[in-house]
């Protein structure tokens, strides 16, 4: 019976457990949008997951649409990814960079030169985002002209060949949270009326041209591929078939062989069965077309349901998000059953050390009597409050 502890090996990828760590944003790039030191450790810290997903990070200056996240498109960037990525595998870790373009889920003052955001659609999202002046609506976007699109796959393709010159192991396409390449799958956010919108074989055209041409930058064996089917993040509304978009999109994922793909189930950090979707039929027909490849699954796991779910052959791996942010080192407090730290949301976005690296890592009682102590991470500084912002 496989083990969530197990190892396991995928595309060109290895992991030493089948445990990952999800993408989080955590706003602390700073105004240049460059990886820091402090992200170094705080990445480094957590090197014994399975496999880590990095942070949603921009591939173009266009693409931004929160303040203070990361990009991977200038050489000051590559320089900053290849610190982290050097931490985590001096730990004995695997990375790979998570490749993000909001569309429309921005706002004007962090476009270049103030432009609208890019998107399927020209209607605004009833969204909000972070910027110099605190949580504010995001603009209303402009729907990117045919001749554009292009320009948007060689950024998506230019981005993991900079992962990889930055030393991650592969990339993740975010397509899922009603970001970009969601904007474009949904027929209730794309209406378009061109070669990108309309029947489900059109919408689906603008995540598989991305995915083949990464794939013939880096090789499908490094590249895998987030979801997030009937997610309402972002004012994402519920495609009129989702499961009839997702079977097609996935039939036509499977002749590139990707390494992995990445389902969030249900609402992204909220009620798991909240809309009807069959993921097991997903996943059937990815394995039936690539059995190779791994299933990650994500949303609300507990250590009973991850367990569960790989020992029963419905997940290859389970993502946990924000119990690795105050558990460094959550692989060994799930292996071992052991108790979790509590999450301070007051320093989930932005600020510094504070609520990022100096997380505890857990020590059990040195007697029956004892309480349970706790020693902070190597190299984590003393908390101290912050007032960074909180966002959902």
């Amino acid at each position: 019976m496989r083990s969530l502890f197990d190892p396991v090996r995928f595309g060109s990828l290895a992991a030493r457990n089948r445990i990952v760590m999800a993408p989080l944003t955590r706003n602390r790039a700073g105004a240049q949008q460059v990886p820091t030191a402090l992200m170094a450790l705080y990445y480094g810290q957590r090197a014994s997951a399975g496999f880590i997903i990095s942070e949603a990070t921009q591939i173009s200056a266009e693409a931004q649409g929160y303040l203070d996240t990361p990009g991977i498109y200038s050489s000051a960037q590559i320089a900053g990814w290849r610190a982290v990525t050097a931490a985590v595998h001096a730990a004995g870790g695997t990375i790979v960079a998570q490749l993000w373009h909001v569309g429309r889920i921005s706002h004007v003052s962090l476009q270049p030169y103030g432009q609208a955001p890019v998107s399927s659609t020209a209607r605004r999202a009833n969204a909000n985002t972070l910027t110099a002046l605190g949580f504010t609506e995001v603009s209303a976007p402009r729907a990117l002209r045919l001749d554009e699109i292009r320009g948007i796959v060689a950024q998506f393709r230019q981005a993991a060949r900079r992962a990889i010159e930055a030393g991650f192991d592969g990339i993740e396409v975010h397509g899922a949270n009603g970001y970009l390449l969601d904007q474009f799958l949904r027929d209730s956010i794309n209406d378009r009326s061109d070669a990108y919108g309309g029947p489900v074989a059109n919408r689906v055209r603008l995540p598989l041209e991305i995915l083949t041409a990464i794939a013939a930058e880096i090789g499908a064996d490094r590249a895998g591929l987030r979801i997030s089917p009937v997610a309402p993040v972002n004012d994402a509304g519920q495609d009129s078939d989702a499961q009839g978009l997702f079977n097609h999109f996935m039939d036509r994922l499977n002749p590139l062989h990707l390494a992995y793909v990445h389902v969030i189930e249900g609402v992204t950090g909220g009620a798991r069965n909240a809309v009807a979707f069959d993921y097991g039929a997903l996943r059937k027909r990815f394995q039936s077309g690539h059995e190779a490849g791994v299933w990650v699954v994500n949303n609300g796991y507990t250590r009973r349901m991850a367990i569960a779910a790989v020992a029963g052959g419905a997940a290859d791996m389970v993502a946990f998000g924000k119990a690795f942010i105050s558990n460094p080192d959550l692989v060994n407090r799930l292996r071992c059953d052991e108790p979790l730290a509590a999450l301070d949301a007051k320093t989930l976005y932005g600020g510094g050390a504070a609520g990022y690296t100096d997380y505890p890592v857990y020590t059990p009682p040195q007697s029956p009597a004892a309480p349970a102590a706790t020693r902070r991470p190597p190299g984590a500084p003393t908390r101290s409050p912050t007032s960074a912002a909180i966002r959902t």
